[in-house]
């Protein structure tokens, strides 16, 4: 699947710090520490309803890293999926008597409109799991020959218990806890004939009126973990640096990722570092597309609105903070860009070292936007108040705002 325009990074003085980002397995503030290349793999869209900010807030905060490792002298080799097949796409595009592909490619095609607007940088490998279906079905297979799937009806399971650590990140959950958030997050606790109410599906047999892919084990669609895991190890492998994703992942989805990748390829750990961004609420609750509450990033700009100030409110919120939208945000937003754009017209301006040093300390601590943008204030107010006579101060910020932080002015 073709990804979006290529973002050019300018390049800055010195070099970037070594990455420290808060662990969702461990609670511990851990260094990346990425190999040559630095893999990573972020959980894409469900292409039905693109793009609202939690969305946005996700892979703008995903992005800070990306950057981070590259102003830190590492290539950067990630994966993104984009969930075509799965029920939320189905019933939507039921409910619309829409084909199911047809609603995909519109709403994927906004998906890359807003990424550009945004001026994240795309994902090396941008992989849908209808393109993946062959590497699933191997997958699924190699599961079953295993034992560690088994059927009910004619659908198969992943059995948890051939995973030994299963539970790695939620750890400070009991069962009841897991299953309860199981239900509410696409699973089937309940299901007559499951070994253990927590096994995930693999592969749902062929129903009436849903799309069906030929398999060795019969002809169906995969479960919504598998797709995840198979999709990671054709492209990156295994043991990759960073597994992101909404914090609405860590479980069920991140969890049975891990244990089905280490049961898969008997290797510890699936992912290094597990990277989890916060969720965004409207009207006093989280955004999601079954509540109806989104705020679109397609909607925002069809107003007029900037696309650089959306990225600035995103990133005045730590990425791992919840946080509510109010249009209040935006229009702070906003009044900060035009102060900031005031700011880097004249000729020159106070010396960037200092800020640049802030800049890149404050994304080295756990990707702590909101500081860095409060060093870039300080250097804002200090042009307004007393300028200066750098004739490479304005550039430089100007290259660090785009290099760092994706604020292009």
């Amino acid at each position: 699947m073709h990804s979006w325009p290529t973002v050019s990074l300018p390049t800055l003085p010195g070099e970037g710090l070594e990455v420290r980002l808060h662990d969702s397995a461990t609670g511990e503030l851990e260094p990346v520490a990425p190999g040559d290349p630095a893999r990573l793999y972020v959980c894409g869209i469900t292409p039905y309803d693109a793009t609202h900010l939690g969305h946005a807030n996700t892979y703008v905060g995903f992005d800070l890293l990306v950057r981070a490792l590259h102003d830190s002298g590492h290539d950067v080799h990630y994966v993104e999926n984009v969930t075509d097949v799965d029920d939320p796409l189905l019933e939507r595009a039921a409910a619309t008597s829409r084909d199911w592909r047809e609603l995909a490619t519109e709403q994927m095609d906004l998906f890359r409109e807003d990424m550009t607007a945004l001026r994240v940088v795309p994902p090396t490998y941008l992989e849908s799991v209808s393109e993946a279906m062959g590497q699933i079905i191997d997958a699924v297979k190699e599961l079953i020959d295993s034992g560690a799937a088994y059927q009910v009806d004619d659908d198969w399971y992943f059995d948890i218990s051939h995973d030994d650590r299963f539970g790695l990140l939620s750890a400070d959950m009991n069962d009841d806890q897991r299953l309860a958030i199981f239900g509410e997050r696409g699973g089937d606790p309940d299901r007559p004939g499951k070994r253990h109410p927590l096994d995930c599906l693999l592969w749902r047999a062929e129903r009436a009126g849903e799309p069906s892919w030929e398999a060795p084990f019969g002809a169906g669609r995969p479960g919504w973990h598998i797709e995840c895991v198979a999709i990671a190890k054709s492209t990156i492998d295994t043991g990759f640096d960073v597994q992101a994703g909404g914090s609405d992942l860590v479980f069920p989805h991140h969890d049975m990722s891990a244990s089905l990748g280490h049961v898969l390829t008997e290797e510890w750990p699936y992912a290094r570092h597990w990277m989890h961004s916060g969720m965004v609420a409207y009207q006093g609750e989280k955004m999601s597309k079954s509540l109806g509450n989104l705020v679109l990033v397609s909607a925002l700009r069809r107003e007029g609105r900037d696309p650089v100030a959306i990225r600035l409110m995103l990133l005045a919120h730590h990425y791992r903070s919840d946080w509510e939208y109010t249009p209040a945000d935006l229009e702070a937003a906003e009044r900060r860009l035009t102060l900031w754009r005031e700011a880097l017209a004249p000729p020159t301006g106070p010396p960037a070292e200092r800020t640049l040093t802030a800049v890149r300390k404050a994304l080295a601590d756990d990707l702590n936007a909101p500081i860095a943008l409060a060093a870039v204030d300080r250097w804002v107010v200090d042009q307004r108040v007393r300028g200066g006579d750098d004739p490479a101060a304005p550039g430089v910020i100007a290259r660090m705002l785009d290099a760092l932080l994706g604020v292009a002015l």
